[in-house]
């Protein structure tokens, strides 16, 4: 039995054919059968659909149909896992509660959210947690490193990190870590316009849980800037282009090593916008990218010289 059972295994986890290599592989649930487009092999016939038996037209029909709950999540206190009495005072059959049965229903409904949170720890992650939602909806992070974020909180708790700090403080430093992590940069200061804590509070906690749990962060470069600045500027993909290119040029000649990214990027974005004809003022750019006027006039100037690049400056 265990030996068919991991031949099973085996089976599932094939990507090409055995006798002629091909990755052109059939699934026909109808017949249960894995088979092969180029040469007709019938490699498996007992093949098994892992997915559901039924099927959804709409988002309506998926959630009555599905017999299973929301997957995991780390951003909740509990993970998602407990259960919460809808507030919607319908029965199963999606009936209306009598009226003599509401008050019933409210005192379950106020118990069942009390005891969700049973001890000191738990209501100080739920907080966080409700609080890392806040900041991070506000940054606009996607939910893959909102995710992060939590783990990394929750990381932090177990490591006693959190005595003597405040909770929105290391909320908002396992957010910069996390976007540091994943790819998606966020400046202190933009995480610093969403919180009550200062800029320097933020990059004190976030070296602290860097060092302590061994977070392995690269340091963001100019490139991952160029998206997001370039949509706030409401510049064209040629415009993008530009920059990238202009930044790759800078990097190939070591002129980005030593300087802020956030500068670099802003100084690569504005001579792009000069050379294609999008004219943004150096105020504007400096206002998107969080740094001063004098750092983009700085890098601009080494940039064009050092790059050999010819740009008509906007007059000042």
């Amino acid at each position: 039995m265990v030996e068919e059972k991991k031949e099973k295994k085996g089976i599932e986890n094939i990507t090409k054919c055995p006798e002629c290599g091909s990755v052109q592989l059939i699934r026909d649930y109808e017949r249960g059968e894995l088979i092969c487009n180029s040469c007709g092999l019938v490699i498996d016939d007992s093949f098994i659909d892992q997915g559901p038996e039924w099927r959804a037209f709409d988002s309506d029909q998926s959630q009555s149909r599905a017999r299973a709950g929301s997957p995991m999540t780390y951003t909740i206190h509990d993970k998602g896992l407990s259960t919460d009495i809808s507030w919607k005072n319908k029965d199963s059959y999606g009936k209306s509660i009598p009226t003599r049965n509401r008050a019933q229903l409210y005192r379950l409904r106020k118990w069942q959210k009390r005891i969700k949170v049973s001890n000191a720890a738990e209501r100080n992650l739920s907080q966080a947690l409700q609080e890392l939602e806040r900041m991070a909806s506000n940054l606009s992070i996607p939910n893959d490193v909102r995710e992060s974020a939590a783990v990394i909180y929750r990381k932090a708790v177990k490591q006693n990190m959190i005595r003597g700090r405040s909770i929105e403080g290391v909320v908002a430093g396992s957010i910069y870590a996390a976007c540091r992590l994943t790819n998606v940069p966020r400046t202190l200061d933009e995480i610093a316009s969403v919180t009550r804590v200062k800029k320097k509070e933020i990059g004190r906690t976030y070296r602290i849980m860097s060092r302590y749990l061994k977070l392995n962060i690269i340091p963001s470069k100019p490139d991952d800037y160029v998206n997001r600045f370039c949509s706030k500027l409401k510049l064209s993909a040629e415009a993008k282009k530009r920059a990238n290119d202009i930044l790759k040029l800078a990097r190939d000649n070591d002129l980005t090593s030593g300087k802020g990214p956030t500068g670099v990027a802003a100084a690569a974005i504005y001579i792009a916008s000069l050379l294609t004809g999008e004219r943004r003022t150096q105020r504007s750019v400096a206002e998107v990218a969080g740094v001063t006027e004098v750092t983009i006039r700085n890098r601009y100037k080494e940039l064009t010289e050092k790059l050999g690049l010819a740009v008509e400056q906007e007059e000042q």
